[in-house]
């Protein structure tokens, strides 16, 4: 199924056969592609790139398609990563966690430090963080195949 290029967010990099690699999701999802291009919030003389996540109900492209500015998407990358480090440690914790402290890492990026923390305002954190590291655990494959090959390619750019 081919992107729209008549939305505001103007594709120039695409993926247009991303519902066969969704994940587990892979061939019964409705992120039909993904794109890199010109934001859909450009002002007059200003251009941003952006990354879209495209949505197709069955019948239309749904408003739910997600678009986010480059260095989030590879911030959220930086969480993934980070997440998955402390996972592989926090069985250590009686509760997958240090309780007296829930700070997993500050990543310093632009002067200052993105924190990584265990979110102790869920008032069911014990319980949801037993489930997120199963998940975790049963997407390890997923997951791994993917950061085997981002790092290959961060390689290859020389990072």
């Amino acid at each position: 199924m081919k992107i729209p290029t008549t939305l505001k967010h103007k594709p120039v990099i695409v993926s247009e056969n991303y519902e066969n690699v969704d994940g587990r999701y892979a061939y019964n999802t409705d992120a039909k592609g993904l794109s890199l291009g010109l934001a859909q919030w450009n002002d007059r003389g200003k251009v941003d790139v952006s990354a879209k996540v495209w949505r197709y109900t069955g019948e239309k492209w749904s408003r739910q398609s997600e678009e986010l500015p480059l260095h989030r998407v590879l911030d959220l990358a930086i969480l993934v990563c980070r997440a998955q480090l402390h996972f592989r440690e926090s069985y250590r914790y009686k509760k997958l966690y240090d309780e007296e402290n829930p700070v997993i890492d500050r990543v310093g990026l632009q002067g200052d430090a993105m924190t990584v923390s265990i979110c102790t305002d869920n008032e069911k954190i014990d319980e949801d963080i037993k489930l997120f590291s199963q998940a975790l655990s049963n997407d390890s494959e997923l997951i791994g195949e993917r950061l085997r090959t981002l790092s290959g390619i961060l390689k290859e750019m020389g990072y």
